[in-house]
């Protein structure tokens, strides 16, 4: 038998107004998989998490998350899933140990069980030494691992991170695609937003573009790349080089002719693979003799996907935050839990 989708939006429709935040947005998620929703800021990435987390009503078409659905079902998706909204939801005056405690017992676990859960996940996302002391003197990154860590305390089969990694050092970040990895092995499905399409890459197995409300591509996150042009290898001219003759080296090294900035020295080549034309380049140095001030492999943007799939840049509304999205807190964790009781 045919395992069902973990997430199913066909021809999702949202108004605020005069602004139309989801415009007959359509896509469907694998069970067991990271799908990585992906657009910048105002393309409608938060009010699609909202309203598959039951926190908004659509104004048309269906969505179903686990096989259920999100308005007529509402109650029931509530119980199958977490929410790490866009603005961490923690409580500042309970420590890093009762809010997980506090979640747990939201979420209908016995006392001893919620405080196995948060005891596991406090040691998970390197919490413990902090674990009690009151959230209010955490920083920024710890906070957003601690509201991270309390969509998870339920292991609830559908999980959905708005921007997870917003606010963490390097090594929070790794240490959080680490566990995102181990969730999804043992069978978790998670929905992500980011705004970069190197996270993505990183995160998921399959991507959705979203822009002005509407679904502009999806597929493999590979895919997505090669189709905004693949890798570039850049490469400056040391002083007294001719960037000339260095533009000669990397002819037939990549997928196209390198172009030449003559103001700065810099010369530019489309690469299917950055990492592995290195070697070559390296030879080709060495035989011709030129000599680099600085090399650099660039992998595309977010706003090169756009310019390749659209025609134009991604023009970034004045707020950080979706432009479409109405203010207040209904995001947050303790919202979706309140109601599941």
């Amino acid at each position: 038998m045919t395992e069902q989708p973990a997430i199913v939006v066909d021809r999702l429709s949202k108004r605020f107004g005069a602004i139309r935040a989801l415009d007959d947005a359509s896509f469907e998620q694998r069970p067991g998989t990271v799908l990585g929703l992906l657009g910048p800021n105002g393309a409608g990435k938060t009010t699609m998490v909202r309203v598959l987390a039951t926190l908004l009503r659509p104004d048309g078409g269906r969505a179903r998350v686990a096989g259920l659905d999100v308005v007529a079902q509402a109650a029931a998706v509530r119980r199958l899933i977490g929410l790490s909204g866009q603005y961490v939801a923690v409580d500042q005056y309970l420590t890093g140990r009762e809010n997980l405690l506090m979640t747990g017992r939201l979420y209908g676990m016995s006392h001893s069980d919620a405080i196995s859960r948060a005891g596991e996940l406090l040691d998970r996302f390197g919490l413990a030494d902090v674990a009690d002391r009151q959230v209010r003197v955490y920083s920024g990154g710890t906070r957003r691992r601690l509201d991270v860590a309390a969509s998870l305390v339920a292991r609830p089969p559908v999980v959905f991170l708005d921007e997870p990694t917003t606010g963490l050092d390097p090594h929070g970040r790794i240490a959080l695609w680490e566990l995102l990895a181990e969730l999804t092995a043992g069978g978790t499905s998670l929905l992500l937003t980011t705004q970069y399409l190197e996270e993505a890459e990183r995160l998921a197995d399959a991507v959705v573009v979203i822009d002005d409300g509407q679904v502009i591509a999806s597929g493999a996150p590979g895919a997505l790349r090669a189709r905004a042009g693949g890798d570039r290898l850049e490469v400056q001219a040391a002083p007294g080089n001719d960037p000339r003759g260095l533009a000669q080296v990397l002819v037939g090294l990549g997928t196209g002719s390198p172009a030449i900035d003559a103001r700065t020295g810099r010369v530019t080549l489309p690469v299917s693979d950055g990492t592995a034309v290195l070697a070559d380049l390296a030879q080709r140095l060495a035989g011709s003799g030129m000599r680099v001030a600085e090399l650099a492999v660039r992998r595309p943007s977010l706003e090169d996907v756009f310019l390749a799939l659209t025609g134009r840049p991604r023009v970034q509304p004045a707020s950080d935050a979706d432009r479409a999205d109405p203010p207040g807190d209904a995001s947050t964790f303790d919202s979706v839990l309140g109601r599941t009781r």
